[in-house]
């Protein structure tokens, strides 16, 4: 180690060094305190270690540090090396929550420090007006630092100053000067060897993506950020706290909250910063309430409230304020004097200038609504409505529905569909920012309430077309367009290759019986990252999509029917399009519905094995039942001609052939109608090649594979070591027809690692979404292939949905488990009817048609679907 005991310039490189590698610094001034030294280096050293301590450890040792500190420094008599100290102490003390200790810190620092030195101290005093929510009184004391700093061509503390005054910029809502400062303090930082400053940067730059509605780039620098802090061994508190805001934003509140919860647990372990636990609290409340938990946002929202204004931070108790009476709105109490108090939040956060303040305005008139005060209601809808105007678009979204909510209550059906019309737009401008097809369906949750609304006032007072493009305006609109593909992302590329190859060996070693938590804990990391780098993609779409042409719908549907099966405050309407019109039909509980639908399953799975034969009269008593529920007075309507149902998310279960009105049918299903007339209208590639994929471990070796070859005679056959999922996705790009018998297992947690095992490991929905072109038809032969997630308003994530917007016209596949014995004739005919002309649908009934009787080949064919239109 080098020598820093032999003057005051190479002991004082110890502070900027804290920000340039923070443990080499700490070594440093330990060592420095081991050799005697005066009191000026002595007060240095402490200052170095109670840095340290107060940002990356125990702030309880950090306020002992600086307090030997400043001692050591009056000691010293002097006064500059003293008013240093005192800022530096300043910080701590507030972060502390002792703010008014804090706040005559630095009036003393202030007093004695004079020049380049009192500068600084205004710049700190700055950051803990930023800390407190003062945000003007940030900006006065960075206005005054600002030019001494230049003038002494101090780029490191220059750098922060800009850094700190774009930071208070975006509190503040002012995006262009953030971005303009940001960019000024990064050109500064690239002059100096401060790699945590650089960190931060990166961090800022983050946010100001964030906050200009660039969602998957704020993603991108944070994660970067993240990194760059790692190597530095530093926590990551406040990054957390961004982190929270964007995935809120994005629509994924449980990762939020879960993140949330780590920080503040590894924080209360640390004895960190009690501002920062206030804040991260903040965060888990709002995303607790986000993800509709409110009884945990209720009580973190309690506890930030009280740690907020015991550190005397008005700015931000105000916010934890609206976030706890949402909550309690969420948990159903409702109350004038709950009116009274998010009317006043509103009052408060707009005196602070707050993007928030709308949103506290829509819940007093909310809140108005629910009691029946409709002038009061109208008052406060107004105010929130201003917003829609201007802002990001959470703001414009929030003053749309405030804007749906006063015409509602003025009996205004125009002026709601306008108010929804005009909201579901915004949202889908920033929807179709987003690359992933994740964030994009998670997203769509933003719009649930507008298009309920719209909903709402189409089926009391609009006819059945009109409920029907409601229904459909915000139903799977993440297949309306393909998600962005990034082909020459390597990194992404060897992430994908290390999590088949983890994967692989985590699944060897449980066939065998040995433990895999450390396999395990690789294969979630993996995951991790692939899942960040797929969130870094820009929606590349210029728009939504098309919306729904009824008129050629009905036209498409030639003899056939379409049923849209749409839900209104909980209960099912059947939308029976077909002969040139779109008729109502009331049905039952939806409720109710899911709940059968869940007993057919349970009893399928059963009946997937022999022995289980008593269960299937009460599986087909089950499939009367969601008849009834389901389709009610539709069924004498539907003629004779092929079916096309339409469910909602909620309903994707439903083995649709298993109800008696369509099992002798031509069915198929579709997540949306838009979707099957997109694919009833897709081309099939010219040369139409098939390919036959035998993946490993199936009971049957895939049976029907090679018979399936010789029949085909051209066809690629993937199998063993061939069928390797490099291999297979470079077969499938493009293919005519793709028969895939592998394993599939659905992720309920991460639909998009749900996956066919190949011989070299999971082929994932990540990886199909890499195709330029997926097959024009695809039958997937085993368990489970057709489960999906329901996620966002209406949206469905998996493998179905992911071949969907990329090319593919049709899909067969199973909601539940199979029996692989009776699945292989079930196959063998569903490939006979295709070789004599017919869809996938047509070919699907012949199939089942040509079953044995018994329970275990009709509960087969009762599992297996034909989506879309091919």
């Amino acid at each position: 180690m080098r020598d820093v005991t032999a003057g005051s310039e190479s002991v004082l490189e110890l502070l900027p060094m804290v920000f340039a590698d923070p443990g080499e610094a700490r070594a440093r001034a330990e060592h420095v305190l081991r050799a005697a030294p005066s009191p000026v280096h002595a007060s240095v050293a402490h200052q170095v270690l109670g840095i340290w301590q107060r940002d990356f450890g125990d702030l309880r040792i950090a306020l002992r540090h600086l307090r030997r500190a400043r001692d050591l420094a009056a000691r010293a008599e002097s006064a500059d090396r003293e008013a240093d100290v005192l800022a530096t102490l300043g910080v701590a003390l507030v972060h502390a929550g002792r703010t008014r200790q804090g706040l005559a810190s630095f009036e003393r620092g202030v007093a004695r420090g004079s020049g380049h030195t009192r500068a600084r101290v205004l710049y700190r005093r700055a950051y803990v007006w930023w800390v407190l929510g003062r945000h003007r009184e940030a900006l006065d004391d960075v206005r005054r630092a600002l030019p001494v700093l230049r003038q002494a061509a101090d780029d490191i503390w220059t750098a922060r100053a800009l850094t700190l005054r774009a930071t208070v910029h975006l509190a503040l809502g002012a995006v262009d000067r953030a971005v303009a400062d940001f960019t000024a303090a990064e050109r500064l930082w690239d002059t100096t060897g401060q790699e945590h400053d650089k960190a931060d940067a990166v961090e800022s730059r983050g946010l100001a993506a964030f906050r200009s509605g660039d969602i998957p780039a704020a993603l991108r620098l944070l994660d970067e950020a993240e990194e760059r802090y790692a190597k530095l061994g530093t926590p990551t508190y406040n990054l957390s706290i961004r982190r929270c805001e964007v995935l809120m934003a994005a629509g994924l509140a449980p990762e939020a909250l879960a993140e949330a919860d780590a920080a503040i647990a590894l924080l209360d372990r640390m004895g960190g910063q009690s501002t920062r636990k206030a804040e991260l609290l903040l965060a888990a409340s709002w995303a607790a309430r986000s993800a509709g938990d409110a009884h945990t946002a209720i009580a973190r929202a309690a506890v930030a409230v009280r740690l907020f204004a015991a550190q005397r931070r008005s700015w931000w108790e105000t916010h934890a304020r609206l976030v706890l009476l949402e909550a309690r709105v969420a948990a159903g109490r409702r109350s004038g004097r709950m009116v009274a108090d998010a009317a006043a939040v509103a009052e408060r956060l707009d005196s602070f200038g707050s993007p928030a303040a709308p949103e506290a305005s829509l819940l007093a008139g909310r809140i108005a609504l629910a009691l029946g005060w409709t002038a009061d209601a109208e008052r406060h809808l107004a105010v929130a409505a201003r917003s829609r105007h201007g802002g990001p678009p959470t703001a414009r979204m929030t003053g749309w529905v405030a804007q749906a909510l006063r015409a509602r209550a003025a009996g205004s059906r125009r002026g709601v569909l306008e108010a929804c019309r005009r909201g579901l737009d915004v949202l889908d401008d920033h929807r179709m920012t987003l690359g992933a097809s994740e964030l994009r369906a998670h997203a769509t949750a933003q719009g649930a309430e507008l298009a309920a609304l719209a909903q709402e006032v189409s089926l009391a007072q609009g006819g059945p077309r009109r409920l029907l493009g409601w229904s459909e305006r915000w139903r799977a609109t993440v297949l309306s367009a393909p998600p962005t593909r990034p082909p020459d992302d390597r990194a992404l590329l060897s992430g994908l290759t290390a999590y088949r190859e983890i994967a692989a060996r985590a699944e060897a070693a449980r066939m065998q019986g040995r433990p895999v938590p450390a396999l395990e804990r690789e294969q979630r990391r993996l995951e991790r990252e692939i899942r960040s780098r797929t969130r870094h993609m820009g929606g590349a779409a210029a728009d939504a999509g098309d919306r729904l042409d009824v008129g050629r719908l009905l036209d498409r549907l030639g003899d056939g029917r379409l049923v849209e099966l749409a839900v209104v405050e909980g209960r099912v309407h059947v939308l029976l399009c077909g002969q040139g019109r779109v008729r109502r039909f009331t049905g039952g509980s939806l409720a109710e519905a899911v709940a059968e639908a869940e007993h057919v399953q349970a009893g399928l799975r059963r009946l997937a094995h022999p022995g289980a034969e008593a269960r299937l009269p009460l599986v087909e008593a089950a499939g009367r039942r969601l008849q009834e529920l389901l389709l009610a007075g539709a069924v004498p309507q539907l003629g004779s001609g092929p079916v096309v149902i339409v469910p909602p998310g909620a309903l994707h279960r439903v083995p649709w052939a298993l109800l008696p009105a369509l099992r002798e049918r031509v069915l198929s299903v579709s997540p949306s109608a838009g979707s099957w007339l997109r694919a009833h209208e897709t081309a099939p590639p010219p040369d139409g090649r098939p390919v036959l994929v035998r993946g490993p471990g199936l009971a049957t070796g895939g049976a029907e594979v090679p018979e399936l070859a010789d029949r085909y005679g051209t066809a690629t056959v993937l199998e063993g070591e061939a069928a390797q999922v490099p291999r297979v996705l470079a077969e499938l790009d493009g293919a005519g027809l793709a028969h895939l018998a592998a394993h599939g297992t659905f992720r309920a947690d991460s639909p998009l690692f749900s996956a066919l095992r190949m011989a070299d490991g999971p082929l994932i929905v990540h990886d199909f979404e890499r195709l330029a072109r997926s097959p024009y038809r695809i039958i997937l032969s085993s368990c489970d292939t057709a489960r999906l997630a329901s996620v966002g308003a209406d949206e469905l994530l998996g493998l179905v949905t992911a071949l969907l917007p990329l090319g593919t016209a049709g899909v067969v596949a199973s909601s539940a488990p199979v029996n692989d014995a009776a699945v292989v004739p079930l196959m063998l005919s569903l490939h006979k009817g295709l070789g004599a002309g017919l869809s996938l649908a047509e070919a699907l009934r012949d199939a089942r048609a040509a079953l044995p009787g018994d329970a275990l080949h009709q509960a087969t064919g009762w599992a297996f679907a034909a989506f879309g239109a091919a």
